[in-house]
């Protein structure tokens, strides 16, 4: 028994070391700070999960409840599963494999062939243990295709995280849009109310012979306009609602989706962006594309490696007889042990083509990475330009829309009056319905802008740890 475990345990010690070059990250080719001096005010994304980035609690359902049936997001989990199963294939071959086996053959040989001239039946049993082929890994090439299997699992794994992170962000984004479609909609609705009632004061005025039949069409138009307004919105209402109840992806769970303009804030105000270089431990799309360098790296190790001689061995230890009762007699045993050696000579330029390929393969991931950093670094840089600037503006036409408010008191009442004429009202009417209007699209616009810098920032779940 002892012989036939020899060969085992002399493969497992002479497993060889990985041709891969030594990997080194690439120097990331973004500046060392934000444009513009980006001030790291709020809390850190590091410390934040999307749970409590979310803070209003029915956007936190709807959220949960998308990222548990969205369906492109169960693709992506799904592939996740077949990178896992195909590294533990390839890791598999790292170790040598046993099996269990029996066999029977009994062969009529005739008596021309016979040593002794008779015919005759001749029977061979086997019981025992078999090693199929196992490659001795001298020179790393069946652990350089492992690593690569690894690399490419953890890659897939870390693209689940940036599918789900994007699932978020969308879903947080259709919310918003949807609350911003329906306050636009409250919005135009009270506008409507508000013109009919200036139409029906014109006509009154027009009735004692104060105002014009030019005055009565100026205020008919802006109730015709008002109403062709109210289509609009409610249409872009009923589709920022299907597109929420697409993402969430659960006919039971859209019936949650509020029907109402809701109560701001819907996300945390107040976002710390970090360091640039942050992004390259927090960002699952920086961390993929690095997973992916490295499992180009190792493919170089297997292509080095394919120059090299490749023992590969195979054995059996067990029982044989002539009769079924015989297996475990003693004197039974059998055993055997056939090492094969390959060395290549001449392969017509397979092995240096394939180095080659391995080469440009990694050349190509270097720019794929280095692409992916460049392209998270503006994403971020815009996300915080436009969470800025929204603020500012958010604020600037809250104050615009009081005075706006103010002026059409004023002119209502000067109209009244017979202080100014229709024209002034009528403008006034325009621009605080304007006004009010494009602060709704701004508010709105800013809280998206805080989920896309949430977002770019690789927010969401912890960052992995080593």
């Amino acid at each position: 028994m002892g012989k036939g475990i020899a060969p085992l345990a002399m493969a497992l010690m002479l497993a060889g070391c990985s041709m891969a070059p030594q990997y080194q990250r690439p120097e990331a080719p973004i500046p060392a700070q934000w444009h513009d001096g980006a001030a790291a005010q709020g809390q850190s994304v590091e410390q934040l999960d999307w749970q409590a980035f979310v803070v209003d609690p029915g956007l936190r359902q709807l959220i949960s409840s998308a990222l548990d049936n969205n369906r492109s997001l169960r693709q992506t989990l799904l592939d996740i599963e077949q990178a896992r199963a195909q590294y533990r294939i390839q890791r598999a071959d790292r170790v040598p494999g046993l099996n269990a086996g029996a066999s029977g053959n009994r062969q009529h040989q005739p008596a021309s062939l016979a040593a002794d001239g008779r015919s005759g039946v001749a029977s061979t049993y086997q019981v025992g243990l078999a090693l199929p082929e196992y490659e001795l890994d001298l020179f790393g090439r069946v652990k350089s295709l492992s690593d690569a299997a690894l690399e490419q699992y953890l890659a897939t794994e870390e693209a689940g995280r940036a599918a789900r992170l994007a699932l978020i962000a969308e879903v947080s984004q259709a919310y918003l849009t949807l609350d911003g479609a329906q306050r636009r909609l409250t919005l135009t609705r009270q506008t409507l109310a508000s013109r009919e009632d200036s139409l029906a004061l014109v006509g009154q005025r027009r009735a004692a012979g104060t105002a014009t039949a030019l005055d009565h069409q100026e205020a008919l138009g802006l109730v015709e306009q008002s109403r062709a307004e109210l289509e609009s919105t409610q249409r872009q209402q009923r589709q920022a609602f299907n597109a929420l109840v697409l993402l969430v992806g659960s006919a039971d769970a859209a019936r949650d989706i509020p029907v109402s303009a809701g109560q701001a804030p819907w996300v945390l105000q107040d976002i710390a962006p970090g360091a640039p270089s942050a992004l390259l431990e927090r960002r699952p799309d920086i961390l993929a594309a690095e997973h992916r360098l490295r499992a180009r790296n190792a493919d170089i190790g297997a292509a080095r490696a394919a120059f090299f001689p490749r023992i590969s061995l195979t054995g059996s230890f067990g029982t044989s007889s002539a009769q079924m009762s015989g297996l475990f007699d003693g004197g039974s045993r059998s055993w055997s042990f056939m090492p094969q050696l390959s060395l290549p000579l001449f392969d017509g330029g397979r092995n240096r083509a394939g180095l080659d390929l391995a080469q440009v393969r990694k050349d190509s991931a270097v720019a794929a990475y280095e692409g992916t950093v460049q392209t998270a670094f503006r994403e971020v840089a815009d996300a915080l330009a436009a969470s800025d600037t929204l603020r500012r503006e958010e604020a600037a036409r809250s104050a615009l829309v009081e005075t706006s408010r103010a002026t059409l008191e004023l002119a209502r009442a000067r109209y009244q009056g017979g202080i100014d004429n229709h024209l002034r009202y009528l403008d006034a009417q325009r621009s605080s319905y304007v006004n009010e209007s494009t602060l709704i699209e701004a508010s709105t616009q800013r809280q998206i802008a805080l989920v896309d810098l949430f977002r770019a920032l690789g927010g969401g779940w912890p960052a992995p740890k080593g």
